[in-house]
C-alpha cells in the first residue's frame, strides 16, 4: 500500500550533521504522522523524533537541541536534521509513517554512524 524509501545516511565525525529523507509512495494516502527511530547493535528500537500533518513535534530527550524534524506533506516526505552527532546516536534509522485509517508502515533503515 505505501512504500517508505529513507537516504542520506553515512559516516561522519563527531560534532558533524547528517540530514536524513524519508519519502512516502503507493496509492491514494493521507499521512497523518511521520517518525524516525533508531536501533543500535544490541539495543532496543527507540523513538528519536515524530512529527505530525499538523506539524506538531515530539523528540527523544538525547536528541533534544541536536535534532529536527519537518515535513513536506505535499510530497510526502519527513527530514531528520542532525546536528552535533555524538557517537551514541550511531544506529540504523528507520522511518515510519501513520496513515489515515490507523496503518503504520516501515522503511528499510539507512545506517547513521558517527565515528573518527
Amino acid at each position: 500500500q505505501v512504500q517508505l524509501v529513507e537516504s542520506g545516511g553515512g559516516l561522519v565525525q563527531p560534532g558533524g550533521s547528517l540530514g536524513l529523507s524519508c519519502a512516502a509512495s503507493g496509492s491514494a494516502f493521507t499521512i497523518s504522522a511521520m517518525g524516525w527511530y533508531r536501533q543500535a547493535p544490541g539495543k532496543q528500537r527507540e523513538l528519536v523524533a515524530t512529527i505530525t500533518r499538523g506539524r506538531s513535534t515530539t523528540y527523544a530527550d538525547s536528541v533534544k537541541g541536536r535534532f529536527t524534524i519537518s515535513i513536506d506533506n505535499a510530497k510526502s516526505t519527513v527530514y531528520l536534521q542532525m546536528n552535533s552527532l555524538k557517537p551514541e546516536d550511531t544506529a540504523v534509522y528507520y522511518c515510519n509513517t501513520e496513515v489515515w485509517g490507523a496503518r503504520h508502515y516501515w522503511g528499510q533503515g539507512t545506517q547513521v554512524t558517527v565515528s573518527s
